[in-house]
């Protein structure tokens, strides 16, 4: 019966030491500390199948958070800006054979750029591959505008869980323009 008892409670114990979410999580860990983001497959389902791919075949593993808006250093208007990371200082060359992911907006997703929303980085709409970004802030000019102007924003896909107080310690780094003095190390982004 105590042999019973025990294989039960070990049993117990393992199911309750892994959180079950109804949303796949990723741990974005750093030298400043870790990051817990959770995305959302059912709204932005081409991004997040992306981001899950580069995250499961390593792709993150030695990249950084590299570029930083802050409202008292750029030009433009931020509300309290952004850091932006992946592997574009670290491995730039494996970006060229990734293809682009298909633009889901805000209007399709209904996910918008509020605080501690991540998306994806991009030159123009429909050319995000590898990089991303965390919002501080609101950042509603990221998002789909309805007027005439025909902007479709950035593709949010998912929210910092837990770490909002790393990302803010690594938006805190010292920074000159949008580039950080000294690139904040990403180790790896793994599926929790």
């Amino acid at each position: 019966m105590n042999r019973l008892t025990g294989i039960l409670f070990l049993i117990l114990f393992i199911s309750c030491s892994h959180p079950h979410y109804d949303n796949p999580h990723v741990i974005i860990e750093t030298r400043m500390g870790d990051i817990e983001v959770e995305l959302y497959p059912s709204r932005a389902p081409k991004t997040v199948a992306a981001f899950l791919s580069y995250v499961k075949s390593g792709l993150y593993d030695n990249s950084s958070f590299y570029r930083v808006l802050k409202t008292d250093e750029t030009p433009y208007h931020f509300y309290s800006g952004i850091i932006q990371g992946g592997i574009w200082k670290t491995a730039v060359q494996k970006g060229t054979i990734i293809p682009f992911i298909v633009h889901e907006s805000t209007k399709q997703t209904g996910l918008f750029h509020i605080d501690g929303t991540i998306s994806m980085a991009r030159p123009d709409t429909g050319s995000a591959k590898t990089e991303f970004f965390i919002c501080l802030g609101n950042q509603n000019e990221f998002d789909y505008e309805t007027d005439d102007t025909g902007k479709q924003g950035y593709a949010a896909f998912g929210k910092v869980f837990s770490g909002m107080d790393i990302v803010r310690k690594i938006q805190g780094q010292k920074s000159h323009g949008d580039s950080f003095d000294e690139q904040i190390d990403i180790k790896k982004i793994s599926l929790q």
